[in-house]
């Protein structure tokens, strides 16, 4: 019986198994997302999560622990230098996988597996969406009357200095007249 034997085998012997999930994992820390099947995609994320999170506390030990996983020394030195300082803060679920349709030849289920915190698209989409949204209500009415009363009172506070300038220009006019008339008296 085999309870409790639950990771895919990909059919392959163990030692092969081993050696492409070695060579998975160094190429996604390398390019930060690869294209694959999605049963080795699944695979890859249970053997490069727990490698990401030891990552996060650099010491020798780790390192250690994690090359003997990678057999890999660029892939070791940039997951702990780059990587591991952009998932610090990060609990886990360091790696997403896009499903992109089947394979032509064999009709396999293909994907893309990328480390999370790489994607700018994504990240460009999601502090869109973190900006502050306008509020909307049904009644579109109690904004746009709020909106117009400022633009109002703006008008009435425009045509204020011009009616004080016509009154003055009145209150002038006569004035000369009065000046014209008392200049005919004389």
């Amino acid at each position: 019986m085999r309870h409790n034997k639950k990771f895919n085998h990909l059919g392959r012997k163990s030692a092969h198994r081993k050696a492409m999930l070695a060579n998975m994992a160094s190429s996604l820390i390398a390019h930060k997302r690869i294209s694959t099947t999605v049963a080795k995609a699944k695979a890859l994320r249970m053997y490069v999560e727990p490698l990401i999170t030891k990552a996060k506390k650099d010491t020798t030990h780790s390192r250690r622990i994690v090359f003997s996983y990678l057999q890999d020394k660029e892939a070791v030195s940039e997951l702990f230098r780059d990587v591991a300082e952009k998932v610090a803060d990060r609990p886990g679920g360091y790696t997403r996988i896009l499903k992109t349709g089947n394979r032509l030849g064999d009709n396999a289920e293909m994907c893309i597996i990328e480390l999370v915190d790489y994607n700018e698209a994504m990240l460009a989409a999601k502090e869109e969406a973190a900006a502050p949204k306008k509020r909307r209500s049904r009644r579109g009415g109690a904004k746009t009357t709020e909106a117009a009363a400022p633009v109002a009172k703006a008008k009435v506070v425009e045509e204020a200095p011009a009616a004080e300038v016509k009154a003055e220009e009145t209150t002038e006019e006569p004035k000369a007249d009065e000046s014209a008339e008392e200049k005919k008296e004389e």
